[in-house]
């Protein structure tokens, strides 16, 4: 997206007189931000959330890290890997939504160098590197010839058209605890059979718009409760959403 605060759009079904969503009707812009959070690495879920505000020690054990001296560290080794990990399906995937999970530049294209001094010799190794200061180990000419990387999947993406990981030609099923489903007029009703709806005129649709902020509370949501889309949405007790009897 073009714009500097990304949304993704979203129609919630909601059952007033319980006060939750029952499911939300979304494209697969929402479904390709779900099921990025899949391919996080738990250091960058930690740094999302906070490292205070983690449940548990790992937020402990990330703080630690972070204020471990580099004397401690094997030389070659950059602490930066593990508190800021590279998401490699995240950059594959390409999707403008993704952006509203990343906080650092992991999404930006990624530019290597190569030697053309060894280009085109068999005997040759092909040296490429991120640095174009970086001098050739083989032949000792300076590595400064630019190229783009350029991810399989992304390349993919382009050939078909759109990229993330599901298809855009259907309208999916998203339930309060993140199950996703293909829509269809049969699930949507046998939904409301399964939450014994009786009242079909205390139902609303709603439309929201998940940013950057919702994009974060939904995550931490996801890793405690059943309800997220109710507790990211409607401003529920949050309290009272993060038990399971509530």
């Amino acid at each position: 997206m073009a714009t500097s605060n990304p949304s993704v759009c979203l129609k919630l079904l909601i059952d007033t007189k319980g006060q939750r969503v029952l499911f939300a009707e979304a494209g697969k812009d929402f479904v390709d931000f779900l099921l990025t959070i899949l391919s996080l690495p738990l250091g960058t879920v930690i740094r999302l959330l906070s490292k205070d505000g983690m449940v548990g020690s790992l937020g402990k054990l990330y703080g630690s890290v972070e204020s471990l001296s580099s004397t401690y560290m094997q030389p070659h080794f950059n602490k930066e890997s593990l508190l800021k990990p590279k998401a490699t399906a995240t950059i594959d995937v390409g999707a403008d939504v993704l952006h509203m999970l990343t906080i650092d530049d992991s999404s930006a294209k990624k530019s290597i160098y190569g030697c053309t001094n060894c280009w085109g010799y068999s005997s040759r190794p092909i040296v490429v590197t991120d640095d174009p200061k970086a001098t050739c180990p083989t032949c000792g000419a300076s590595i400064n010839t630019k190229a783009t990387f350029v991810h399989r999947s992304e390349a993919e993406g382009t050939k078909s058209g759109e990229g993330g990981y599901v298809k855009g030609v259907v309208t999916y099923m998203i339930m309060d605890d993140l199950a996703v489903k293909p829509m269809s007029t049969i699930s949507s009703v046998t939904m409301l059979n399964t939450f014994n709806v009786k009242d079909v005129g205390a139902l609303e649709e709603k439309e929201v718009h998940l940013t950057m902020e919702e994009g974060v509370k939904l995550l931490r949501v996801s890793l405690q409760s059943n309800l997220v889309l109710t507790t990211v949405f409607l401003d529920k007790n949050e309290a009272c959403s993060l038990q399971s009897n509530c």
